[in-house]
């Protein structure tokens, strides 16, 4: 399933990211005049269960986090519903909408925590070469991660602001998954049971903070990734990628081609497969003494050449500055939009006072 979190576009929340209109739903791909719809999951409940006469056997979720909270049981449940509603054409056209009339917010607008990881060697050795720096051993024992902002979250074709600290803005070319059931101290081995899903995810970076700053305190990246990280468009669950699977249990890893471009421009190319820590061994460091939660969002790092930091921007036409149209694209995952505006002067003033 290709899962969204969608508004009505007549009834989209001010925020765009969570309110009264906010609806799980399942992306049904199209071609030519059979556009892709959305299937709303309450909507494809409510017409079944009024068909067979009411008495549904269960509540059907009103957000992904109640989804992902109810376990690979619910998930099942949808799956099987949307199935049935959607091979009714009856049923399909009056539970879905064409995708063109729907908003599609980051699939988790709010998510309990999302762990950023450096997990691509490429990335790690050809940023650090340009910084003078040779590769650490240490890199290699455990896949290191920090902390960013669930606060932050913005969606698919979603203004990005400008953020007023920093002169030097880059994109991060990112794959991510989402947890889809709570555990602790889990082993490599297993870890693969724990994810609902993956999604692309733009690590915003302010580098001049980072580098200037941050990097001399030795506290790991902060300010320079709180302001924003993009997610979307969907939640693509396991199954749906299975021809794709290179590798089993600790070494599996999904060969998805992965690309940037900026202003319609490739800039950045990589494919997900190149990982040198998986998912599975993220899980595993990340779940020792601790419990991960539903929802938990875990970003892969940036995939070599994927961020303008590593490519230099000498040669990509500089950093990025407001106007830039940014798209992430990753096979299956679809891509995942946004373009860098000024905050207009209220946004300014809000955030300030806030």
């Amino acid at each position: 399933m290709r899962l969204v979190t969608f508004s009505h576009k007549h009834r989209v929340a001010p925020d765009r990211q969570q309110g009264p209109d906010t609806h799980v739903g399942i992306y049904l791909p199209g071609e030519g005049r059979n556009r892709s719809r959305v299937l709303g999951v309450v909507a494809a409940h409510n017409w079944l269960n009024k068909k067979r006469g009411g008495n549904a056997p269960y509540q059907p979720p009103m957000s992904m986090l109640e989804l992902l909270n109810d376990g690979p049981d619910a998930m099942h449940r949808v799956r099987e519903l949307c199935a049935i509603v959607a091979q009714d054409e009856e049923g399909l056209w009056e539970c879905s909408q064409p995708v063109d009339d729907v908003v599609l917010h980051a699939p988790i607008p709010f998510p309990p925590t999302i762990r950023d990881f450096y997990a691509f060697e490429q990335h790690v050795m050809a940023a650090r070469k340009r910084r003078g720096l040779e590769m650490i051993p240490e890199w290699y024992q455990h896949p290191v991660f920090y902390y960013s902002n669930p606060g932050a979250v913005y969606g698919p074709d979603q203004d990005i602001p400008y953020p007023r600290i920093t002169r030097e803005l880059d994109y991060e070319l990112e794959i991510a998954c989402v947890i889809g059931r709570p555990g602790r101290d889990i082993p490599a081995e297993e870890a693969n049971n724990y994810i609902a899903g993956y999604m692309i995810m733009n690590d915003w970076s302010a580098r001049d903070v980072w580098r200037n700053f941050e990097s001399r305190l030795s506290m790991g990246p902060a300010k320079s990734k709180d302001f924003a990280t993009s997610l979307g468009p969907f939640l693509v669950t396991p199954d749906e990628l299975e021809d794709c699977k290179v590798g089993e249990g600790r070494e599996l890893r999904y060969d998805l081609e992965m690309c940037a471009r900026v202003n319609h421009h490739t800039l950045s190319y990589g494919n997900a497969k190149s990982i040198t820590h998986t998912f599975a061994s993220m899980i595993e460091w990340a779940s020792t003494d601790v419990w991960l939660r539903p929802g938990d969002v875990f970003g892969s790092g940036t995939v070599g050449t994927g961020c303008i930091l590593e490519l230099g921007p000498e040669n990509t036409g500089g950093w990025l500055k407001p106007g830039d149209l940014v798209e992430l694209e990753i096979e299956r995952l679809g891509i995942l939009r946004n373009r860098l505006t000024m905050p207009r002067l209220q946004e300014v003033t809000s955030a300030v006072h806030a």
